[in-house]
């Protein structure tokens, strides 16, 4: 058994429109919940043993400070692939990884997350920006990934879990 939780990258800044898309920073919601999501990520035990993620800023970032805010001391692995990627191209992305690691964390980018949820799962559940969501999958090596093999465990919403959290 493998798992992989996919985590898309938190708010993004629109305010200055000269920078390209690849460059935009979060803005101070996504800052706010990309620590949000790694206190809740320590709360529940989340800790994946490698984190991926997209070379985008916004993603980064996101990636940096939910490491930071959960204190995963997993290393962190930039992926070009994973910018702007297809639910293949995340396939291929995890199709790659060693199979020492029996769980990781990937960060990226919609539509292409929710493609990868319901190529794995065959379930459609939208990606909020800072959403996070586990999926077991019931292979033994991470070239096995492919469609329907895996199920889905739960999905973090930022906006849901911090109503519940007061």
């Amino acid at each position: 058994m493998k798992q992989i939780f996919f985590l898309r990258h938190a708010k993004s800044s629109w305010d200055d429109p000269s920078l390209a898309d690849f460059d935009r920073p979060l803005n101070r919601r996504g800052l706010e919940a990309a620590a949000f999501i790694g206190e809740l990520m320590a709360e529940r035990g989340i800790r994946p043993e490698m984190i991926v993620t997209s070379p985008a800023k916004r993603a980064l970032e996101t990636a940096l400070l939910v490491k930071e805010s959960s204190g995963i001391n997993s290393r962190l692995l930039v992926d070009e692939n994973i910018y702007e990627a297809s639910p293949i191209t995340l396939r291929n992305a995890a199709s790659r990884l060693p199979d020492d690691i029996s769980n990781v964390l990937l960060v990226g980018h919609n539509p292409g997350l929710e493609g990868i949820i319901r190529y794995l799962t065959g379930e459609l559940e939208p990606m909020p920006t800072a959403a996070l969501a586990s999926i077991t999958l019931s292979i033994t090596s991470w070239q096995m990934v492919d469609a329907g093999t895996g199920s889905l465990d739960f999905v973090l919403r930022p906006k849901d879990e911090m109503r519940r959290h007061g």
